[in-house]
Protein backbone atom coordinates (compact mmCIF):
# COMPACT_ATOMS: atom_id res chain seq x y z
CA UNK A 1 0.00 0.00 0.00
CA UNK A 2 1.16 3.68 -0.91
CA UNK A 3 1.56 6.57 1.64
CA UNK A 4 -1.50 8.40 -0.32
CA UNK A 5 -4.73 6.34 0.33
CA UNK A 6 -6.83 7.99 -1.89
CA UNK A 7 -4.80 7.42 -4.81
CA UNK A 8 -5.74 3.80 -4.68
CA UNK A 9 -8.09 3.31 -7.32
CA UNK A 10 -7.88 6.15 -9.63
CA UNK A 11 -7.84 6.02 -12.75
CA UNK A 12 -4.54 7.65 -14.06
CA UNK A 13 -2.82 8.62 -17.63
CA UNK A 14 0.82 9.30 -17.91
CA UNK A 15 2.35 10.46 -20.85
CA UNK A 16 5.83 9.59 -21.75
CA UNK A 17 5.48 7.06 -19.50
CA UNK A 18 7.81 4.13 -20.79
CA UNK A 19 11.29 5.88 -19.88
CA UNK A 20 12.64 8.76 -17.40
CA UNK A 21 10.63 10.85 -14.88
CA UNK A 22 7.33 9.16 -16.64
CA UNK A 23 8.64 5.38 -16.42
CA UNK A 24 9.22 6.22 -12.34
CA UNK A 25 5.93 8.17 -12.02
CA UNK A 26 4.37 5.27 -13.53
CA UNK A 27 6.16 2.82 -11.13
CA UNK A 28 5.55 5.03 -8.56
CA UNK A 29 1.16 5.14 -9.16
CA UNK A 30 1.41 1.57 -9.22
CA UNK A 31 2.68 0.75 -5.61
CA UNK A 32 -0.06 3.44 -4.56
CA UNK A 33 -2.95 1.33 -5.90
CA UNK A 34 -3.63 3.64 -8.68
CA UNK A 35 -4.94 2.30 -12.29
CA UNK A 36 -2.32 3.12 -14.97
CA UNK A 37 -1.76 3.48 -18.39
CA UNK A 38 0.89 4.83 -19.88
CA UNK A 39 1.12 6.67 -23.47
CA UNK A 40 4.02 6.83 -25.36
CA UNK A 41 5.74 6.89 -28.78
CA UNK A 42 8.21 4.47 -28.72
CA UNK A 43 6.88 1.25 -29.29
CA UNK A 44 9.81 -0.73 -27.95
CA UNK A 45 9.68 0.97 -24.72
CA UNK A 46 6.30 0.24 -24.50
CA UNK A 47 6.84 -3.75 -24.77
CA UNK A 48 9.61 -3.65 -22.07
CA UNK A 49 7.47 -1.37 -19.42
CA UNK A 50 4.65 -4.09 -19.69
CA UNK A 51 7.48 -6.33 -18.85
CA UNK A 52 8.84 -4.10 -16.24
CA UNK A 53 5.32 -3.32 -14.61
CA UNK A 54 3.22 -5.65 -14.81
CA UNK A 55 0.36 -4.25 -12.85
CA UNK A 56 0.15 -1.61 -15.49
CA UNK A 57 -3.44 -1.76 -17.05
CA UNK A 58 -2.20 -0.62 -20.55
CA UNK A 59 0.20 1.44 -22.37
CA UNK A 60 -0.98 2.70 -25.69
CA UNK A 61 0.92 4.13 -28.92
CA UNK A 62 0.23 7.65 -29.73
CA UNK A 63 2.66 10.39 -30.88
CA UNK A 64 1.19 13.41 -28.77
CA UNK A 65 2.15 16.37 -31.24
CA UNK A 66 -0.48 14.01 -33.51
CA UNK A 67 -4.44 14.90 -32.91
CA UNK A 68 -5.47 12.15 -34.57
CA UNK A 69 -2.92 9.94 -32.75
CA UNK A 70 -3.99 11.43 -29.27
CA UNK A 71 -7.70 10.92 -29.88
CA UNK A 72 -7.46 7.02 -31.04
CA UNK A 73 -5.02 6.84 -27.97
CA UNK A 74 -7.90 8.28 -25.56
CA UNK A 75 -11.07 6.03 -26.92
CA UNK A 76 -8.40 2.93 -26.54
CA UNK A 77 -8.02 4.17 -22.63
CA UNK A 78 -11.98 5.03 -22.62
CA UNK A 79 -12.10 1.20 -23.59
CA UNK A 80 -9.16 0.05 -20.94
CA UNK A 81 -10.25 2.65 -17.57
CA UNK A 82 -13.62 4.18 -18.64
CA UNK A 83 -12.85 7.28 -17.51
CA UNK A 84 -9.83 9.36 -16.02
CA UNK A 85 -9.09 10.83 -12.68
CA UNK A 86 -5.28 12.12 -12.92
CA UNK A 87 -3.56 13.24 -16.29
CA UNK A 88 0.04 13.61 -15.90
CA UNK A 89 1.17 15.03 -19.25
CA UNK A 90 4.71 14.53 -19.28
CA UNK A 91 6.45 13.98 -22.77
CA UNK A 92 9.10 16.00 -24.19
CA UNK A 93 12.03 16.32 -26.61
CA UNK A 94 15.02 18.79 -25.83
CA UNK A 95 18.08 19.58 -28.77
CA UNK A 96 21.10 21.12 -27.35
CA UNK A 97 21.70 23.84 -30.42
CA UNK A 98 23.01 27.36 -30.91
CA UNK A 99 20.02 29.71 -31.52
CA UNK A 100 21.69 30.67 -34.65
CA UNK A 101 21.51 26.63 -35.21
CA UNK A 102 17.90 25.81 -34.83
CA UNK A 103 16.26 25.28 -37.60
CA UNK A 104 12.69 25.71 -37.97
CA UNK A 105 12.03 22.13 -38.63
CA UNK A 106 13.52 21.54 -34.85
CA UNK A 107 11.46 24.64 -33.96
CA UNK A 108 8.25 23.14 -34.88
CA UNK A 109 9.33 19.68 -33.35
CA UNK A 110 9.98 21.00 -30.34
CA UNK A 111 6.37 23.52 -29.57
CA UNK A 112 4.86 20.67 -30.89
CA UNK A 113 5.83 17.63 -28.82
CA UNK A 114 6.30 19.61 -25.50
CA UNK A 115 3.69 22.45 -26.14
CA UNK A 116 0.78 20.87 -27.93
CA UNK A 117 1.04 17.73 -27.24
CA UNK A 118 0.05 19.57 -23.67
CA UNK A 119 -2.69 21.10 -24.91
CA UNK A 120 -3.86 18.08 -26.61
CA UNK A 121 -3.83 15.70 -23.90
CA UNK A 122 -5.28 18.13 -21.82
CA UNK A 123 -8.34 18.89 -23.78
CA UNK A 124 -8.57 14.84 -23.90
CA UNK A 125 -8.70 14.53 -20.40
CA UNK A 126 -10.90 17.33 -19.11
CA UNK A 127 -13.49 16.44 -21.64
CA UNK A 128 -13.73 13.33 -19.52
CA UNK A 129 -13.40 14.87 -16.45
CA UNK A 130 -15.84 17.56 -16.74
CA UNK A 131 -18.45 14.52 -16.93
CA UNK A 132 -17.43 13.81 -13.59
CA UNK A 133 -16.52 17.45 -12.11
CA UNK A 134 -13.38 16.00 -11.01
CA UNK A 135 -10.11 15.78 -11.23
CA UNK A 136 -6.22 16.56 -11.34
CA UNK A 137 -3.94 17.96 -14.48
CA UNK A 138 -0.31 17.91 -13.77
CA UNK A 139 1.50 19.34 -16.93
CA UNK A 140 5.67 18.82 -16.87
CA UNK A 141 7.25 22.12 -17.19
CA UNK A 142 10.86 23.10 -16.26
CA UNK A 143 12.65 25.45 -14.61
CA UNK A 144 14.18 26.08 -18.21
CA UNK A 145 10.46 27.54 -18.29
CA UNK A 146 11.08 30.16 -15.62
CA UNK A 147 14.29 31.73 -16.46
CA UNK A 148 16.69 31.71 -19.85
CA UNK A 149 19.35 29.02 -20.74
CA UNK A 150 21.12 29.46 -23.55
CA UNK A 151 21.67 26.58 -26.24
CA UNK A 152 17.88 25.92 -25.60
CA UNK A 153 15.38 28.46 -27.10
CA UNK A 154 13.13 26.37 -28.51
CA UNK A 155 13.01 24.49 -25.38
CA UNK A 156 12.44 26.74 -23.05
CA UNK A 157 10.17 28.68 -24.78
CA UNK A 158 7.68 25.56 -24.88
CA UNK A 159 7.87 25.16 -21.25
CA UNK A 160 7.35 28.87 -20.24
CA UNK A 161 4.27 28.28 -22.69
CA UNK A 162 3.33 24.64 -20.45
CA UNK A 163 3.57 26.55 -17.15
CA UNK A 164 0.93 29.02 -18.42
CA UNK A 165 -1.17 26.62 -19.62
CA UNK A 166 -1.32 25.10 -15.98
CA UNK A 167 -1.96 28.86 -14.87
CA UNK A 168 -4.49 29.05 -17.45
CA UNK A 169 -6.43 25.89 -17.11
CA UNK A 170 -6.60 26.03 -13.27
CA UNK A 171 -8.23 29.61 -13.44
CA UNK A 172 -10.93 28.25 -16.08
CA UNK A 173 -12.64 25.20 -14.92
CA UNK A 174 -11.84 25.93 -11.21
CA UNK A 175 -13.15 24.86 -8.63
CA UNK A 176 -13.50 21.59 -9.45
CA UNK A 177 -10.18 20.77 -11.58
CA UNK A 178 -6.72 21.37 -9.90
CA UNK A 179 -4.14 22.02 -12.49
CA UNK A 180 -0.80 22.59 -11.72
CA UNK A 181 2.88 22.34 -13.64
CA UNK A 182 6.02 20.98 -11.44
CA UNK A 183 9.09 22.52 -13.10
CA UNK A 184 12.24 19.41 -12.68
CA UNK A 185 15.84 21.79 -13.19
CA UNK A 186 18.34 18.97 -13.77
CA UNK A 187 17.15 15.18 -13.60
CA UNK A 188 19.38 12.36 -14.27
CA UNK A 189 16.99 11.06 -16.97
CA UNK A 190 18.51 8.89 -20.68
CA UNK A 191 17.56 12.36 -22.05
CA UNK A 192 20.11 14.01 -20.06
CA UNK A 193 22.96 11.18 -20.41
CA UNK A 194 22.48 11.50 -24.04
CA UNK A 195 22.80 15.38 -24.11
CA UNK A 196 25.75 16.08 -21.29
CA UNK A 197 28.81 14.08 -21.01
CA UNK A 198 30.01 12.79 -17.49
CA UNK A 199 32.61 16.02 -17.32
CA UNK A 200 29.34 18.26 -18.18
CA UNK A 201 27.49 16.69 -15.62
CA UNK A 202 30.26 17.45 -13.13
CA UNK A 203 30.29 20.87 -14.06
CA UNK A 204 26.46 21.18 -13.88
CA UNK A 205 25.99 19.61 -10.15
CA UNK A 206 29.05 22.12 -9.52
CA UNK A 207 26.60 24.71 -9.54
CA UNK A 208 23.30 23.36 -7.88
CA UNK A 209 23.10 23.36 -3.91
CA UNK A 210 22.34 20.43 -3.35
CA UNK A 211 25.63 19.17 -5.62
CA UNK A 212 23.68 16.82 -8.10
CA UNK A 213 20.92 16.09 -9.97
CA UNK A 214 17.51 14.78 -9.37
CA UNK A 215 16.26 11.37 -9.90
CA UNK A 216 13.44 10.42 -11.85
CA UNK A 217 11.99 9.05 -8.53
CA UNK A 218 11.87 11.85 -6.76
CA UNK A 219 10.05 13.92 -9.16
CA UNK A 220 7.44 10.80 -8.99
CA UNK A 221 6.61 11.98 -5.64
CA UNK A 222 5.87 15.39 -6.34
CA UNK A 223 3.36 14.20 -8.59
CA UNK A 224 1.72 11.60 -6.13
CA UNK A 225 2.05 14.19 -3.78
CA UNK A 226 -0.08 16.97 -6.00
CA UNK A 227 -2.05 14.45 -7.32
CA UNK A 228 -3.56 13.08 -3.80
CA UNK A 229 -5.97 14.94 -1.61
CA UNK A 230 -3.09 16.02 0.79
CA UNK A 231 -2.57 18.61 -2.09
CA UNK A 232 -6.31 19.49 -1.94
CA UNK A 233 -5.55 23.57 -1.61
CA UNK A 234 -2.71 23.37 -4.46
CA UNK A 235 -3.67 24.33 -8.17
CA UNK A 236 -2.20 27.36 -10.88
CA UNK A 237 0.87 26.99 -9.30
CA UNK A 238 4.34 26.10 -11.42
CA UNK A 239 6.44 24.13 -8.31
CA UNK A 240 9.98 23.94 -8.59
CA UNK A 241 11.74 20.57 -8.02
CA UNK A 242 15.68 21.75 -8.46
CA UNK A 243 17.51 20.93 -5.88
CA UNK A 244 18.00 25.14 -5.23
CA UNK A 245 19.36 26.05 -8.43
CA UNK A 246 16.52 28.51 -9.19
CA UNK A 247 17.29 30.16 -5.33
CA UNK A 248 19.69 32.35 -6.42
CA UNK A 249 23.35 32.25 -7.36
CA UNK A 250 25.28 29.60 -5.40
CA UNK A 251 28.88 29.96 -4.24
CA UNK A 252 29.81 26.70 -2.05
CA UNK A 253 30.07 28.17 1.64
CA UNK A 254 33.59 26.90 3.45
CA UNK A 255 33.47 25.22 6.99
Amino acid sequence: MGIYKDLSGKRVVITGGASGIGLATAKRFVDEGAKVVIIDWNKEDLKITSSVIPEIKGGVYADVSNPEDVGVAFKKIDDILGGIDVLISNAGISFRNPFLKIDYEQWSKVLRVNLDGMFLCAKESIIRMKKQLSGVVLLTGSTNGTEGHPFYADYNSSKAGVILLAKSLALEFAPWLRVNAICPGYVLTPMQKAEYAPEMLEVVNSKIPLNRHAEPEEVASLFAFLASAEASYITGQAINIDGGETAGPYTPMED
